[in-house]
């Protein structure tokens, strides 16, 4: 028998495990710091983009199979080291993505009213570690830096009425707040200009049906519109939104503003977030951003940084600081050790991109490990544990977790996400 153990339970890992899965002889273990299984389907898709997170049944899938197994509310490093998963499993990869934001490296990024992307939308996703984190959402000023998708989630969450929440998995603290929010205007600021943005066609479309939000371009911003025929089609296509966007501004009482050409410079306030001075920038040959010493501010309550995101370190592994990933030659760390995903090549591509990463991930486990090494395995781990006093949460424990959730759901909502480890283990009568 084989024995694979994945550290990490979202889509990279459950793509590797759907691979893996198929071999003869094989048990996989996926292991997971929280009760509740899928990483960012849960709680890094937007809560109203429910076909994206459609994706968990098809790893429900690969889940209820026979080799595969769900070990839930195991901490690696804490419960069990890598080092003693190494011994005990033939191989072991890390599927941990890239949950820490990436630094915002400017004067000013300590301020009260600072929040990173992974922190924002944990909390309107109900992940555990952010469900107190109570954005201030008084003032009627937002920045929101970055331009990328998660820049374009953000806004939206901020500009929608309750009325179009209705449907999303979005937890009520955060329904609550964002229905009593003073925000008014929300400025998307960017280094370079519209054609070097990392947006797609479907985000930038929503903005223009928003109930009582508007999204504007400045039309000086925009290059000239023949230049778009070198674009690739789906960069195209959220250009031609962006243009449709300053040809046709709407009066609604809520704006979203796309400064192109903006780069953070400071973040400014007497103890809280109040302004974010910004340098206009110019591109260089080779399309990088240049400042131009010019400089305007914006007036902002609130500063979420979209700006990427790095897998945190873990004792004993490998890591590259710059690349925020664990080091690794095509995946290979040490003898016995991988990573796939975010964790892997950082964090880059779509939930998708996960799919030929976890294949090859599997496939090289599969040569590497040959018909095994007589490890110990599933039961190993199982000792280990008790042993420790550790009682790990299963899938059928998650689907009694999920039973309560949408059965708490209201408004026609598909669930009501539990936001503590506590409640998620309640449910299950621990």
């Amino acid at each position: 028998m084989r024995h694979v153990a994945i550290v990490g339970s979202g889509p990279a890992g459950y793509y590797t495990a759907e691979t893996l899965q198929k071999a003869d002889d094989i048990a996989i273990d996926m292991i997971d710091r929280l009760p509740v299984p899928y990483g960012l389907i849960r709680t890094g898709v937007a809560p109203d983009h429910q076909s994206i997170k459609a994706v968990s049944r098809r790893y429900e899938g690969v889940a209820l199979t026979d080799n595969v197994r769900f070990v839930g509310h195991v901490a690696v490093g804490t419960d069990v080291t890598i080092d003693e998963l190494v011994g005990l499993y033939d191989a072991v990869v890390l599927a941990t993505g890239a949950p820490n934001d990436r630094p915002l490296d400017i004067a000013g990024a300590d301020l009260p009213g600072v929040i990173g992307s992974a922190a924002f939308v944990g909390w309107y996703n109900g992940h555990p570690d952010f469900a107190a984190l109570d954005p201030p959402l008084g003032a009627a000023g937002v920045a929101v830096i970055g331009n990328g998708n998660v820049a374009l989630d953000v806004a939206r969450i901020l500009a929608k009425t309750p009325q179009e929440f209705a449907g999303s998995d979005i937890v009520a603290h955060a329904r609550d707040q964002l229905a009593a929010s003073a925000v008014r205007h929300i400025h998307i600021l960017g280094r370079r200009g519209p054609h070097q943005i990392a947006m797609t066609p479907k985000e930038l479309g929503e903005l223009g049906h928003l109930d009582r939000a508007s999204p504007r371009v400045d039309p000086a911003d925009l290059p000239p519109e023949g230049d778009d025929a070198l674009l690739e089609p789906g960069m195209r296509k959220s250009v031609t939104h962006l243009r449709s966007f300053a040809a046709n501004p709407v009066a609604k009482p809520v704006t979203i503003d796309f400064d192109f050409f903006a780069m953070p410079v400071a973040i400014e306030g007497e103890g809280k977030v109040q302004r974010v001075v910004v340098e206009r920038t110019t591109l260089d040959d080779e399309l990088r951003s240049v400042p131009t010493g010019e400089t305007y501010a914006v007036d902002a309550g609130l500063v979420i940084s979209c700006i990427g995101y790095q897998t945190p370190p873990i004792p004993g592994v490998p890591y590259e600081h710059g690349r925020g990933r664990f080091a690794n030659d095509e995946g290979r760390i040490l003898p016995g050790l991988y990573c796939v995903g975010w964790a892997r090549r950082g964090p880059s591509g779509t939930i998708g991109t996960n799919k030929p990463d976890g294949i090859r991930i599997a496939e090289m486990v599969l040569e590497d490990v040959g018909r095994g090494a007589g490890k110990a395995g599933r039961p190993g781990l199982d000792a280990l544990l008790a042993s420790r006093g550790v009682t790990p949460v299963t899938f059928a424990d998650w689907r009694r977790i999920e039973a309560a959730e949408v059965a708490a759901a209201l408004d026609g909502n598909p669930r009501e996400k539990f936001t503590s480890v506590e409640a998620m283990l309640a449910a299950i009568g621990r």
